[in-house]
């Protein structure tokens, strides 16, 4: 096997989830050229892994939208040469561009029906039955493949690593909660005062905060520390090594992002992409699961993290994601989720090793 293509270009939770059929291929052909296609704004926090070749992003909401541009990138795939492309994504352009990619094998899932024209092997993704990572999996498996890795492991460019590295180390001898309150999806998000709360009883307890926020989360950051400002506890907001509470919406590329909640004592967070590496990296994690369930196969993994949720809404699942706005007007499954109800799992893991950082 000379060279291997997997596509996924869905969002940064779904990239991540992939790791481990990448690793796989990798361990079934060591010397094969293993190419991973991401979403725009990814590549970066996959272009270190000793599993990939390649990483190319593709900038299906910008320059890339529609299918003209996923006629003529196909054009350019065909001069790659690709032995085997593996469609890690469902949608139709997905599988369009599976078809444009001149592979002798494409493989894909065989939902929907209409996608299935354009690969030349499908496999059934069991959405029902299993963990997104084991649906993944299912498409080593269509390839042969017996030997699996179920694990999605980091491994991030030195440079992040040096900078939360050198940004960590004046913060030892208190533990560092992180909470990160963003989410693409609007109904997702748990409320800010609630977040709020949270890191007013680690602060009160002797722990700093750290506050993270990605492009177009700034807001949400910013209504914490608002909450934080107006309590009238006097703790210093910054990011210096003074700082109890460390404000890094919006300063961190997504390798720092990573490095840096790698290096977190507990780490809160909504059902999101950074979720998704907190577990991966084994960082104590604290998951708060609103309009999405466990059953959706998508929750986190590992002794080190819990899923906490409202039990007794009916209306849960909502979607996939999660709409914008709640479709009963309350958000019942998140505003019933209160601080103190969350708090006993936060301090049960941030004040496991009060040496730790």
């Amino acid at each position: 096997m000379r060279s291997i293509a997997v596509w996924n270009t869905a969002f940064l939770g779904d990239a991540i989830l992939t790791l481990p059929l990448l690793q796989t291929l990798r361990k079934a052909w060591p010397e094969a050229r293993l190419d991973f296609y991401t979403r725009k704004g990814f590549a970066a926090l996959f272009s270190s892994h000793s599993a990939i070749s390649n990483v190319y992003e593709y900038d299906k909401r910008g320059s890339a939208k529609g299918f003209g541009a996923a006629m003529a990138f196909g054009r350019e795939l065909r001069s790659r040469n690709y032995d085997i492309w593996v469609s890690a994504h469902q949608s139709l352009r997905s599988a369009f561009i599976a078809g444009q990619s001149g592979a002798p094998l494409r493989l894909g899932y065989d939902t929907p029906k209409l996608n299935r024209i354009f690969y030349t092997k499908t496999v059934s993704r069991k959405f029902t039955e299993l963990h997104e990572v084991e649906r993944l999996l299912q498409l080593a498996a269509g390839l042969g493949i017996t030997q699996f890795y179920a694990w999605p492991e980091i491994e991030l460019p030195a440079k992040a690593e040096n900078m939360a590295e050198n940004l960590f180390v004046p913060l030892k001898g208190r533990p560092v909660l992180g909470l990160h309150p963003g989410s693409v999806w609007a109904t997702k998000r748990w409320p800010e005062e609630y977040f709020a709360q949270v890191a007013l009883l680690a602060l009160e307890k002797g722990a700093r905060v750290m506050l993270f926020a990605g492009p177009g989360e700034e807001a949400n950051a910013a209504a914490v520390l608002q909450v934080l400002s107006a309590s009238g506890k006097n703790y210093v907001i910054g990011q210096g090594a003074d700082a109890d509470v460390l404000d890094m919406s919006a300063r961190l590329s997504l390798p720092e992002l990573a490095a840096c909640i790698a290096r977190l004592s507990c780490y809160v967070s909504n059902d999101s992409g950074p979720m998704h590496l907190a577990w991966s990296q084994r960082v104590p994690l604290v998951a708060l699961f609103g309009p999405t369930v466990r059953d959706l196969g998508f929750a986190p993994r590992g002794a080190e993290s819990v899923l906490l949720e409202v039990a007794d809404c009916d209306c849960r699942p909502c979607g996939l994601h999660g709409p914008a706005v709640c479709p009963k007007g309350h958000h019942k499954c998140m505003r019933e989720l209160v601080p103190l109800l969350v708090w006993p799992e936060v301090e049960k893991r941030l004040f496991r090793n009060k040496a730790a950082v």
